[in-house]
């Protein structure tokens, strides 16, 4: 896979949770959350400044970060589901 996201967008793969079944029922695909940890792909150059220069973003690939449920743009490449978003839509770094 060659994707770059541009500017300061990062592109995210979410992380599975296992599947917990309560009670003997099991819950469809599509009655389930989105999880919100996930795994940093690939990131941008950085948001570009008045000035012309670009500034850094704070997270780089393999990093562990948390994200809202809903955010960003779900994509799909190579039948593998990605989310790209702005790095201003992360929430917080697990370290």
């Amino acid at each position: 896979m060659n994707v770059r996201p541009l500017h300061d967008r990062v592109l995210l793969q979410r992380v599975e949770q296992d599947e917990q079944v309560r009670g003997g029922i099991i819950i469809p695909d599509s009655a389930k959350e989105k999880p919100q940890e996930a795994t940093v792909i690939a990131v941008g150059p950085g948001k570009a400044l008045e000035n012309g220069e670009r500034s850094a973003l704070d997270v780089k690939a393999g990093d562990k970060v948390l994200v809202g449920k809903y955010s960003g743009s779900d994509i799909k490449i190579d039948d593998e589901e990605y989310v790209i978003l702005r790095e201003d839509e992360i929430l917080a770094v697990i370290v």
